[in-house]
């Protein structure tokens, strides 16, 4: 495999594994703190992370992430010294795993990103794979923007990656963004990719495909040639913008023969999903079940997610009840480290929170004591949360699709110079003390109230847009509804789960997500 491709794909892999995330909230200007003592490194002592906040080796850059404006923090003269010793006192806090940090000398290392990057354990879970694969960083600028606004810079087409190696890669589109790029030239969820720039896509120059795929700088003028789903080979120019994301797509509602199903395409849990999913659970009112499109929710604010179960269950089961309590590391048994209050049982919010409607106000609810999810590999953290919450007061969750990719684990993020940082600081169980799903959610044929949920294993379908009740995983749902049970989609060959046209051999693909949009990230108060 080509190098950077692959560079690329991993880096892919390791944004959809888990994501849960949390929300804003602000403390306004920080002010800088006083110069510290000599930092001198001793393994095993550890002084306060502020003695060396906001000490800088390039101020100027820091910024507060909590408010939309992203104002400018009051930072000092640093080096990267100051900028590592804060990086190790503030891991060593709060690290979920942090008696598993190799205590490596701060001085040892110039680039305080490199740095970071060695403060997370190493070891493996039962199944081999890494412990920790959600550690990460990200430009505090680029992370307010997304986590605030739901703007980045693109076409507005999410790419599916079916296979990364060539000489057979393989690239669709998911879905498109509206008023974008790619819906003004009339890109649709199943078109294929064949070449970029000329750059062929089954065994092309990987460099010359990822720039096209992933622009980065405003106004790159790129040409694709593509095959639509009906057949047509064609070749389009598009230039890269500043992309709104839509948080929710395609809410309709499904009339059959045994009552009105809703349906929406829930993508991201930044902060305008609030608005959008109220706008969403009050267009479906009425309805006897809901099917909820989360194949490609990587995650987000973990509120967001508490308030979305609380509008699909209603309070009759959710009142007074826990959506997920957040268990720290054994120095922070009853104490949240971040927030310094005691800890408390995310409840399931029943009113706005101020993401992007003003706080206070009644949330719209559907009342349903069960809902069908629609999921795939790219289902992470707040998504997944979604499903363990609703699950441990008893709500019937439905899982249609493949197995979620496992992240019960999350963080506050820590602004410091200019870079915002993320390192496991909590696992979330449910109201029944539940949240081992580290291999992910997984549908099967029983219910063990644990990590396999009742449903059937269906594969992605790229023929048909989503929402259209013909697209395999709601065909599948819909017929499940109806006391079919786990139906072969129509129009299957044998053997296989994706429609025939397209020979998908039942893949689902990796769908790029932006850092912030796979992981659980909490409010800070």
């Amino acid at each position: 495999m080509n190098k950077t491709i692959s560079l690329l794909l991993s880096y892919f892999a390791t944004l959809v594994l888990l994501a849960a995330c949390g929300g804003g909230g602000g403390s306004g200007v920080v002010v800088a703190p006083p110069t510290p003592p000599p930092t001198d490194w001793q393994p095993g002592v550890f002084l306060d992370e502020s003695t060396y906040a906001l000490r800088c080796a390039t101020p100027g850059n820091s910024v507060n992430i909590f408010t939309a404006s992203c104002p400018a923090v009051a930072d000092v003269q640093g080096t990267a010294l100051d900028e590592n010793n804060f990086l190790r006192s503030w891991s060593n806090r709060t690290y979920l795993w942090y008696d598993e940090i190799d205590d490596v000398d701060p001085g040892g290392e110039p680039d305080p990103l490199a740095y970071f990057a060695l403060l997370k354990t190493t070891q493996l879970s039962p199944t081999g794979a890494p412990k920790d694969k959600f550690h990460f960083t990200q430009d505090s600028q680029a992370y307010c923007q997304l986590s605030q606004g739901g703007v980045s810079a693109g076409y507005g087409a999410a790419w599916a990656i079916l296979e990364a190696s060539p000489p057979n890669r393989e690239i669709l589109v998911a879905y498109t963004e509206p008023n974008s790029p790619a819906t003004a030239n009339g890109v649709l969820r199943g078109a294929r990719v064949l070449e970029i720039d000329g750059a062929a896509v089954s065994d092309g120059d990987a460099g010359v495909l990822n720039a096209g795929l992933f622009p980065s700088a405003l106004n790159e003028s790129h040409d694709f040639t593509i095959r639509d789903p009906d057949g047509t080979v064609r070749i389009i120019t598009l230039v890269s913008q500043q992309i709104t994301n839509a948080m929710v797509q395609n809410t309709q509602v499904i009339n059959t023969p045994t009552g009105d199903v809703g349906y929406m395409t829930f993508n991201y849990h930044r902060a305008p999903a609030e608005a959008e999913l109220i706008d969403a659970i009050n267009t479906l009112q009425g309805v006897d079940d809901l099917v909820l499109d989360i194949r490609y929710n990587g995650g987000g604010f973990l509120d967001i997610a508490s308030q979305l179960a609380y509008m699909i269950a209603g309070p009759a089961l959710t009142a007074g009840q826990t959506f997920e309590v957040v268990q720290f590391n054994d120095k922070n048994p009853a104490i949240n480290p971040i927030t310094g209050q005691d800890i408390e049982p995310v409840l399931f919010h029943d009113e706005t929170l101020g993401f992007s409607v003003a706080a206070g106000q009644a949330l719209p609810t559907l009342n349903l004591s069960r809902v069908f999810v629609l999921t795939g590999g790219g289902t992470c953290s707040a998504s997944e949360a979604v499903m363990n919450g609703l699950r441990g007061v008893g709500v019937d969750v439905i899982q249609i699709g493949s197995t979620t990719c496992g992240k019960p684990y999350g963080f506050y993020a820590q602004e410091n110079c200019g870079t915002t940082y993320f390192t496991i600081q909590f696992r979330g169980v449910n109201a029944a003390n539940y949240g081992d799903y580290t291999d992910g959610f997984s549908p099967a044929a029983v219910d063990d109230d644990e990590a396999q949920v009742l449903g059937c294993a269906v594969a992605d379908d790229f023929s048909q847009q989503l929402g259209n009740p013909a697209e395999n995983r709601l065909e599948v749902a819909l017929a499940f509804r109806d006391g079919q049970g786990c139906i072969a989609p129509a129009a299957v060959a044998p053997g296989q789960l994706g429609k025939p046209a397209l020979a998908l051999q039942g893949k689902d693909g990796v769908v790029y997500r932006s850092l912030f949009d796979s992981n659980r990230i909490m409010r800070r108060p």
